[in-house]
């Protein structure tokens, strides 16, 4: 499951003398070695002409250390490198990378979206001593944007209830899911997005685990929950279908393990 590694030491400056390895973004790719999927040496970045103070400290990690940086053009400055989008690494990376390179393109894609106080409008700037941008015009503060989404597998029975979502690229049977409103606890939104997407009623919800999802910002907190009552009423804008899926029933394909989602199903899958 994707999650930042226990050996990873998160850090908003790196020392002087840190010779970084770098990861470059752009939008939601980043640039490896084509031959080995590495992080390019120093020395295959110079094309790039990256500006050290824009770069953004990670952390340290298997005795090195690691920033990131953003760059506006995908134009590939050695022929040994290539862009790849993180979707693309499950299953070739290990996850302790993929953990670490989300983390980059939360951060890069958050400074992409905050070059400008949303205010007013004026240059921001960053902020010593806090993961923040500071507008020096009105004083708006903006860190990195964190969406909190809900994910549930209702349970009835022996069976549970898997869909596919309308939007999804991939069409797979997962749990329900949907992002907070403002104002609601994450159980408050486990109830509402269950109503309304499948026309159910749950109770006794149950804390699974939580996962950061980098595409781009979200933070997916899972739950189980137990039927109440209801039929099976889909909402078609987002749900083109849902089921009860038991021990005798041809289980569907499911996420890829890097999500939370595989191992809420594989949790309790039936029988």
């Amino acid at each position: 499951m994707l999650k930042t590694p226990a050996d990873f030491r998160p850090l908003l400056t790196l020392p002087d003398d840190a010779a970084p390895s770098t990861l470059v973004l752009h939008r939601d790719k980043i640039l490896l070695v084509q031959d080995g999927l590495a992080l390019p040496a120093t020395q295959l970045l110079s094309g790039l002409q990256l500006d050290p103070g824009a770069a953004l400290a990670l952390g340290q990690w298997q005795g090195g250390y690691l920033n990131c940086q953003l760059v506006d053009s995908d134009a590939v400055p050695h022929e040994s490198l290539a862009w790849f989008g993180l979707r693309s690494l499950f299953g070739i990376k290990d996850d302790d990378f993929i953990g670490i390179a989300g983390r980059a393109l939360q951060l890069a894609e958050w400074t992409r979206t905050h070059r400008h106080c949303g205010v007013c409008a004026a240059p921001m700037q960053r902020l010593g001593g806090e993961r923040a941008f500071k507008c020096p015009s009105c004083g708006f503060t903006a860190y990195p944007r964190i969406s909190p989404a809900m994910m549930v597998l209702v349970r009835k029975g022996d069976a549970v209830l898997l869909a596919r979502h309308t939007n999804s690229p991939y069409q797979r049977f997962t749990a329900l899911a949907g992002f907070l409103e403002a104002g609601e606890s994450v159980e408050e939104a486990v109830h509402r997005e269950v109503y309304e997407e499948v026309g159910l009623r749950v109770h006794k919800l149950k804390y699974f685990g939580s996962q950061s999802w980098p595409f781009p910002h979200s933070l997916m907190v899972a739950f189980t929950a137990d039927y109440l009552d209801g039929e099976i009423r889909v909402d078609e804008t987002e749900i083109a279908e849902a089921r009860w899926f038991g021990p005798g029933d041809d289980f569907p394909d499911v996420p890829p393990g890097v999500s939370i989602a595989s191992a809420l199903i594989n949790a309790h899958r039936p029988g």
